[in-house]
């Protein structure tokens, strides 16, 4: 590495170093002499006023009747609107976000503007939200994300970032919290746009509003990639010492040169996992530079230095070291808090703002004591050095050591007094969160364990002790959304996972049964020619088949309908056998003439054309004798679904038809629905519509179940098309450009790989918003989407 780049990076280290050491003697001496105590004190008081309701027999009754369980996000987004106590809610959540996020001064008329437009524009979208029937997973759906996505003509992007975190938490290590990973990286993403719509003037051209969205969201993840690919990998220890040093001097050389190097040979049980990280973060590296204005460029990387290196410094102390100093405790946090988020400004090449850059300096220490109180069990265990472990440790045998809790109150009273000048919106609000954060802390550790905390930790003044104390206990309305949505969101994700582990789990039980009842027996003194046919239908039928349609019918009769599981077997095998003939058909060299299927050669090549075809017909009747076999349901019923089924299968035909006379034709959109609803969409309605016959289902489920199927089997189809250029043979047990060779007709070739995308998620969509008005909550159909979409094979 070249020693003048090294030089210049650690003299811009001690340059901020410099600046994070006088900032923390400013605040030694306020600690030193209780400054914070009457400025605060003084504060409270005046804050108090308007926290603290005065005792009465009816508003004791009020509160204990009316008092609202914050876990229910929708119920107590209605009680603070029908208690009048939404608007002050907001006002004080959005302001926050104004001040930490966006670094802005409450006191400016053109922030309280913006502030109040943000306020109306939540109210409305709040509004709309409880006045609909969706359901609560719909705040954070993937079909809500991405219709705003077109709103703001932002589609591919959106697709882009979603396989992107999806590529992400598939490669995220044991050892490492996936889903607070992603959190954290999502939360930066978000940051960015922030910063990046904040920068936007309101005459802007569509056009140039969506390309900078665009780059504000890739930027975002090129930037907030760190987080779990550095930060959090680091941290985890997951690789060895040996590895960690050799993988933070490749990082340390990337900021310091601004080029990556090349990774080399890494061997071990972490080298798949190093080759993806490298490249993943070099292409996002590569991204930053690109988008960066080269005057921002010298700047950029020396903020980024001073950001790896302070976590650098706090990352190699150990808590068996008792001898670290309060500027060695505190000056790396100072650095880590402000640069972390003025990179995340710096990021999109923002005009430069030195009141921006000052108080994100003097406030990122704030947020972070108020993390890190948080926390500070957790980092205990990992044995991690943060200024609230280190004096839990040594506080008794450390007189010199600064109470982390009396700097946390310290540092409110000089952003409140020095900072932001006694601004009295700016008060309200950062007294409102100090105070709610330690009521959340002390509800979710018990009274116990706070009490316990606070004889650590509680100042040693015991009259301003006293005050805040009371406060916590009595204080109301200082809660915030961001809080709210952020537990509402943790809540459906933790739902989602488990559900989805669930359905994964139940696909894989179902498709092993499914798969121990689909061979066909033979019968005595069976002939020649007969057993062959059997032989043929059988080696059709193994492999490794996904069996989705019959798993879907399973699903829908016996969770949603409470059919009889032994009751619906027939029907199962029934709609195996009939798509396993499909197969067999779409395979001949008349048709797609497929050399593999379902990871074994395709049946005509095993035996023969004619047997093939044989086999296809014999399948069909199978398929219709095992309806027959339905004998626990009336026989009307059953009847119905036979005449349904029959209808069904003629109209696949004729969709297959469809496809063989479009070879070399280029249809129109319309017609290549028309096709894949007839050859794919309906096999996803009959798994979906033979059950509800049999559970004898009303008209309005029907249609519901019938519009989802359609929309769904279009985007299962697209994501087939997409599969056959991208996808991997070995994971699709086929080869893959059979589309290209036999000149058909493919949403790829038609829209191209982009517009296919974007038309896979505009029917994802369109099958959610289906099921808006079905009356039953079919949590399966949900995640049967996003296997459709996320699939390999």
């Amino acid at each position: 590495m070249n020693d003048e780049l090294t030089k210049n990076a650690d003299a811009s280290y001690q340059l901020a170093e410099q600046k994070a050491a006088g900032y923390f003697k400013s605040l030694y001496m306020q600690v030193a002499e209780r400054a914070y105590v009457p400025i605060l004190t003084k504060n409270i008081h005046w804050w108090k006023r308007s926290h603290i309701q005065k005792s009465s027999f009816l508003s004791l009754f009020y509160r204990i009747k009316k008092a609202p369980d914050r876990q229910d996000y929708r119920g107590y987004i209605q009680w603070l609107n029908y208690t009048g106590k939404l608007d002050n809610y907001l006002d004080r959540s959005i302001s926050y976000i104004f001040m930490r996020d966006l670094g802005k001064a409450l006191d400016s008329p053109d922030t309280q503007m913006k502030i109040r437009r943000a306020i109306d524009s939540l109210k409305e979208h709040l509004a709309a939200y409880m006045s609909s029937k969706r359901k609560e997973t719909d705040t954070v759906s993937m079909a809500v994300l991405y219709r705003k996505a077109q709103k703001e003509g932002i589609e591919s992007t959106v697709i882009w970032l979603i396989n992107k975190l999806k590529n992400v938490s598939a490669n995220i290590p044991k050892g490492m919290d996936a889903e607070n990973a992603l959190r954290k990286l999502i939360k930066i993403i978000a940051g960015v746009m922030m910063h990046q719509i904040e920068e936007m003037d309101d005459g802007l051209s569509t056009e140039e509003r969506t390309r900078k969205l665009d780059g504000a969201i890739r930027l975002g993840y090129s930037y907030g990639l760190t987080y779990p690919f550095i930060d959090d990998i680091l941290d985890a220890k997951v690789l060895s010492a040996k590895e960690t040093e050799r993988y933070s001097n490749l990082i340390r050389t990337t900021i310091i040169t601004g080029v990556v190097p090349e990774l080399g040979e890494w061997t071990g049980e972490n080298a798949e996992l190093i080759k993806y990280i490298h490249s993943e973060l070099k292409e996002a590296f590569e991204y930053i530079k690109i988008h960066q204005k080269p005057e921002k460029m010298k700047s950029f990387l020396e903020e980024a230095y001073v950001f790896f290196y302070s976590q650098e410094v706090d990352r190699v102390k150990t808590l068996s070291n008792a001898n670290y100093t309060n500027e060695e405790l505190y000056i790396p946090v100072i650095l880590k808090s402000a640069s972390s988020r003025l990179i995340a400004r710096s990021v999109i090449s923002t005009t430069e703002d030195d009141g921006f850059d000052n108080r994100t300096f003097f406030y990122g220490i704030y947020n972070q004591l108020a993390d890190d109180f948080v926390d500070m069990f957790d980092d205990m265990e990992d044995g991690a050095v943060t200024p609230y472990t280190y004096y839990m440790k040594y506080h008794d045998t450390r007189a010199d050591l600064i109470n982390p809790f009396e700097l946390y109150w310290t540092v409110i009273s000089n952003l409140i007094e020095n900072v932001y000048n006694s601004d009295r919106k700016t008060c309200e609000v950062i007294l409102d969160r100090a105070i709610n954060g330690l009521k959340r802390f002390k509800t979710r550790m018990g009274i116990e364990k706070y009490n316990e905390v606070m004889g650590i930790f509680a100042p040693k003044n015991p009259e301003f002790n006293y005050l805040v104390q009371s406060m916590v206990q009595k204080a109301d309305d200082v809660d915030f959304f961001d809080k709210l949505l952020r537990d509402h969101m943790i809540t459906i994700l933790k739902n989602e996972r488990k559900e989805q582990e669930e359905f994964l789990d139940t696909i894989k039980t179902v498709r092993n049964q499914i798969n121990n009842i689909l061979n066909i027996k033979k019968t005595g003194n069976i002939s020649l020619e007969n057993e062959y046919i059997i032989d043929a239908a059988n080696y059709s039928l193994k492999g490794d088949g996904k069996r989705l349609r019959p798993i879907v019918a399973w699903m829908i009769g016996t969770k949603e309908y409470n059919l009889n599981e032994s009751a619906i077997l027939p029907l199962l095998k029934s709609l195996e056998y009939m798509h396993t003939a499909s197969l067999i058909f779409d395979d001949l060299p008349s048709q797609d003439n497929a050399p593999t299927r379902r990871g074994y050669p395709t049946l005509h090549q095993v035996y023969d054309v004619a047997t093939a075809e044989l086999t296809g017909l014999f399948l069909t009747q199978k398929a219709i004798e095992e309806q027959t076999s339905l004998e626990q349901f009336d026989s009307d019923t059953v009847l119905e679904l036979i005449r349904y089924s029959t209808g069904t299968t003629e109209k696949m035909c004729r969709g297959q038809a469809m496809d063989l006379g479009s070879k070399e034709k280029k249809l129109t959109l319309e017609q290549l629905n028309l096709m894949c609803f007839y050859k794919t969409g309906l096999a996803f309605e009959a798994s979906l519509i033979m059950p509800a016959i049999l559970g004898r289902a009303k008209e309005l489920e029907l249609k519901a179940l019938k519009g989802f199927a359609y929309h769904a089997g279009i985007a299962f189809q697209i994501k087939d098309d997409l599969l056959d250029v991208e996808g991997n043979p070995i994971m699709l047990g086929k080869s893959i450009g059979r589309d290209v060779e036999n000149r058909s007709s493919t949403y790829v070739l038609i829209l191209g790989e982009e517009g296919a995308r974007k038309e896979l998620w505009e029917h994802y969509c369109l099958a959610v918003e289906e099921l808006k008005d079905m009356p039953r909550n079919i949590i399966f159909l949900r995640h049967l989407l996003n296997y459709i979409v996320n699939r390999d094979h």
